[in-house]
């Protein structure tokens, strides 16, 4: 199991901001607002195999949603695993 750089947690349910998705500078950050699927989603992931590490995510989230992996407060833990599965479905 690849290591998660950062994680969208549950602040985003709901909020889905979009400015992380725009900070981004390998467009790592999905569903894209220009998606078809955007609004069945109920918050953004970030993609572990596109991620660079670089953090430029973080800062720019109104709700204060993204962690990096380790950061993760207990409360929201369980938003590593469905980020990670958010990449991992069929």
């Amino acid at each position: 199991m690849s290591r998660m750089p950062y994680v969208i947690t549950q602040p985003c349910v709901g909020s889905k901001d979009a400015s992380c998705h725009g900070a981004c500078p390998v467009d790592a950050i999905h569903p894209s607002p220009d998606d078809p699927g955007f609004d069945e989603h109920d918050q953004l992931y970030i993609d572990p195999d596109e991620c660079i590490d670089c953090g430029a995510c973080e800062p720019v989230c109104p709700v204060e949603a993204i962690f990096p992996e380790y950061e993760v407060p207990e409360e929201w833990q369980a938003s590593i695993g469905a980020n990670r599965g958010f990449f991992e479905r069929p």
